[in-house]
């Protein structure tokens, strides 16, 4: 089970990645095992040396009847201080963001893959295409 934030690389030019926990409850992280979540719109926020993702969506669990979960509550994201003290640092400076790559399980439990990432501006995602294009027509050639 693997979601992917496929905008994410996209929109954004990442610098650095780092591997977090994520808080979740039972319903919720039944959910997630089914595959049932979405990453694409959602960001993560500093709040009092605490990394929270936001906006994350894991719909409701089907036999989860009154104990099911708000479907985009904030998600607490579990990092060392240092490591939260490093991107808190980073983004008030340097005007990072804080991005969800991807989100995965790891011996049974939940990972998030996040990634300090700077907003891309439309001539540079017109480069990538760009690349992109000229690549896959190189390799076509040389399949020929």
């Amino acid at each position: 089970m693997e979601i992917v934030n496929r905008k994410a690389k996209y929109n954004y030019q990442i610098f650095e990645t780092i591997e977090a926990g994520i808080v979740l409850t039972g319903t919720e992280i039944k959910s997630l095992k089914m595959g049932k979540a979405n990453i694409k719109d959602s960001y993560a926020r500093i709040k009092n040396n605490e990394i929270f993702l936001i906006n994350m969506h894991i719909s409701s669990y089907e036999n989860g009847n009154i104990f099911n979960h708000d479907e985009t509550r904030e998600r607490k994201l579990l990092l060392h201080k240092k490591e939260i003290l490093k991107f808190r640092d980073k983004i008030k400076l340097e005007g990072y963001t804080i991005v969800p790559l991807k989100v995965y399980l790891k011996n049974g439990r939940a990972k998030v893959l996040i990634g300090l990432a700077k907003g891309k501006k439309n001539y540079d995602k017109r480069e990538d295409i760009k690349k992109r294009d000229i690549e896959r027509s190189i390799r076509a050639r040389l399949k020929r």
